[in-house]
């Protein structure tokens, strides 16, 4: 994607972070301590070197105007760290941060045109909803009658226009976090950056604002960068997501794209729930033609699989398995299959999910709690055995390194 340059409306807001780096230096000045305590993702298997901590480093991405940007991964992977110093709270040690195709790092916070909403609300408590709201307008100095426009077209895109009058003790937390995304889009920025906006909600909560904010997204002109440790939310909030661990990206890709062609070991265990089963198996190449081995099954890969092996002439190793849960199949016939006992077995309604061990590792397996033949799959009890087999297209090979041998 070429580097984003402003359009002549001024409303282009593409961003390109290039080579982006965040050191904590090992002074034990207050100004860092100040920074690390409320931040634990920093106290993790970051890299350490003479100059401190390492928390993001060779971030690059470049984000298109009016994307929605989803950064995930794991506590202290060094999203929020990211997140933070595109909005300025963060000094950048290294690298270069663009927005609107103009050098933003030593822009103060308040002339980058973004604004930020939290996981903690951060709602003035003696204000009500619609000072709340307008307070960034004030700030501007801008007219009365604009602000009261603004407030309330924020107010009716977020439905909150019946709680304009009350105080942030009087709401729930979802209502709380609709007003805090209203205060942030009331202004209209170039960039809208959400730090975990739902991690203080409850579950249902959680899944009502997921939807709301989608909505937002078709309303509103502006771009989105959102960090979670949530791949439910990663996977349905983003055009693209990035995966985070120990401050290196690890892969970027359409939600659809990291779920089925995860790059590594860890993209593939983070993406999806419940997460991917992995098995010592053996990659053999038999007369032209790709196969994985583990127990008494051996499959034969897909024609893509064999034509992404055969590009990168890949030889017969031993190799860590990949099969989400829900790929796993039974077989009647044991011939060919890999034994499995259950050990807890979980009925869902639709499907029943089989904890069980295989080939001495602990697997999910999920099943339409009917098979083909009518019979009734929750038949199976713990202690029953089970014959697994997959097809050769939903397998995932993975070097002794972890990364996957097809890419």
């Amino acid at each position: 994607m070429a580097e984003a340059a402003p359009s002549k409306s001024g409303t282009m807001a593409g961003l390109s972070l290039k080579n982006i780096m965040k050191i904590y230096p090992h002074s034990g000045d207050q100004k860092k301590a100040k920074k690390k305590k409320g931040e634990p993702e920093k106290k993790t298997n970051l890299q350490v070197t003479e100059e401190g901590v390492i928390a993001v480093q060779k971030f690059n991405l470049e984000i298109a105007d009016k994307e929605f940007i989803v950064l995930v991964g794991p506590s202290g992977c060094g999203k929020s760290t990211t997140l933070r110093m595109v909005a300025g709270l963060e000094e950048i040690s290294g690298g270069e941060l663009y927005i609107d195709g103009k050098l933003m790092n030593d822009v103060a916070p308040k002339d980058r045109d973004i604004a930020m909403v939290f996981q903690s609300y951060a709602l003035y408590p003696h204000m009500t909803v619609y000072e709340n709201m307008a307070f960034p307008l004030k700030l501007r100095k801008m007219p009365k009658d604009q602000i009261d426009k603004a407030v309330r077209e924020a107010a009716e895109t977020l439905d909150i226009t019946q709680y304009l009058d009350r105080k942030p003790k009087a709401l729930s937390g979802g209502q709380r976090q609709r007003v805090a995304i209203g205060r942030a889009i009331v202004r209209e920025p170039k960039v809208l950056l959400m730090d975990e906006p739902l991690s203080n909600l409850d579950a249902k909560l959680r899944n009502q604002m997921r939807a709301e904010i989608i909505k937002l997204r078709q309303k509103i002109n502006t771009t989105f960068m959102y960090v979670t440790h949530d791949q439910t939310e990663a996977m349905t909030l983003g055009d693209r997501i990035v995966i985070m661990k120990d401050g290196f990206i690890q892969q970027i890709g359409t939600p659809q794209e990291v779920f089925d062609h995860p790059a590594n070991l860890f993209v593939a265990g983070f993406i999806g729930t419940p997460q991917m089963n992995f098995f010592d198996a053996k990659l053999v190449n038999e007369g032209g033609k790709y196969a994985v081995s583990v127990g008494g099954c051996k499959v034969v890969l897909s024609e893509e699989k064999q034509k992404n092996l055969s590009a990168k002439k890949v030889a017969a190793q031993d190799v860590t398995m990949g099969v989400r849960p829900s790929h796993m199949v039974l077989s009647k016939d044991p011939a060919n299959t890999l034994s499995a006992v259950i050990e807890v077995s979980e009925l869902m309604g639709s499907e029943v999910h089989f904890h069980a061990n295989a080939n001495g590792k602990d697997v999910v397996v999920i099943v339409p709690t009917m098979d083909a033949d009518g019979e009734r799959i929750d038949s199976y009890h713990s202690g029953d055995k089970l014959n697994l087999t997959f097809s050769g297209n939903v397998c995932h090979v993975f070097d002794k390194d972890g990364k996957n041998l097809e890419f």
